[in-house]
């Protein structure tokens, strides 16, 4: 049965960064990510993880200078020390709260760029590879749509497998968004059975409103099932802008869950 995570860089987000572990754990989750939760002392995060008995999948490394247009520095050449600091950071930080995962964000790049760009990244990655692998944490790369974010480097699925094939690394893996890559590609089922020795983790939210994934055009409760079938044993992130209040929205939760519990007995009768 697939296991739900919060992303409390969208949800639960009434209350503080510190708060939000515990309301997810109070909602019924047992794990969250977060995008860029550096402002919080590593200690205090991690203090919070542990009352709540919840662990932390991930987080993004810095984007570099926001107020400059930056999202993420990975495919920047020319800017590889800025994105080892960034990487230094992520890491730091993400051992100290017990993460598993780091995602690192490629950046933005122009067109006439992006054969530099790629040999940038795949350069990159093998830097980061190899410094996760001493914090016992994975590297994810995430294709993110070009309609929310244009110009983003990674934006389809097979591009960051061929990437992930260049950089040789076992601990790089894909994060699969099912909101980016329903927007860019579709065909979601197709190529999650493809690539889900690729997937290190899934993530959800409603095409096109990215709110909550009982609406839409993606039938998600035929995802978690598909997942289940091809034996996906990894998180699903609920990465989605809530409607209203986050506990307000959470119904499709507890009705999934109770959905995937319903499957499994009925494959034991």
């Amino acid at each position: 049965m697939p296991r739900f995570s919060a992303n409390l860089g969208f949800l639960f987000t009434e209350v503080s960064e510190i708060e939000r572990v515990a309301a997810a754990a109070a909602a019924g989750f047992e794990a969250v990510e977060m995008h860029w939760p550096y402002q919080v002392p590593a200690v205090e995060m991690r203090s919070a993880l542990s009352r709540s008995q919840i662990t932390m999948l991930g987080l993004n490394t810095p984007v570099g200078n926001a107020t400059a247009g930056d999202f993420g520095l990975g495919a920047l050449p020319g800017r590889e020390s800025e994105f080892q600091q960034a990487l230094d950071q992520a890491i730091s930080y993400g051992h100290a709260i017990g993460a598993t995962a780091v995602h690192c964000m490629s950046g933005l790049v122009t067109g006439n760029a992006a054969s530099a760009a790629e040999r940038t990244f795949v350069a990159n990655l093998k830097l980061a590879a190899d410094t996760a692998a001493r914090a016992d944490m994975t590297v994810l790369i995430e294709p993110i749509n070009h309609r929310d974010k244009p110009g983003y480097f990674l934006h389809t699925v097979e591009q960051a497998a061929s990437v992930i094939d260049q950089v040789g690394r076992g601990n790089v893996k894909i994060m699969f968004d099912c909101y980016h890559t329903q927007i860019m590609q579709g065909d979601l089922t197709r190529r999650l059975k493809h690539f889900l020795d690729l997937i290190g983790h899934v993530q959800i939210a409603a095409v096109p409103s990215r709110a909550e994934p009982d609406e839409g055009e993606i039938d998600y409760r035929d995802i978690c099932r598909s997942l289940d079938r091809l034996g996906y044993n990894g998180w699903i992130g609920a990465e989605y802008k809530p409607r209203g209040r986050t506990e307000e929205g959470l119904g499709w939760l507890s009705v999934w869950t109770q959905d995937q519990s319903s499957d499994n007995r009925g494959a034991m009768v």
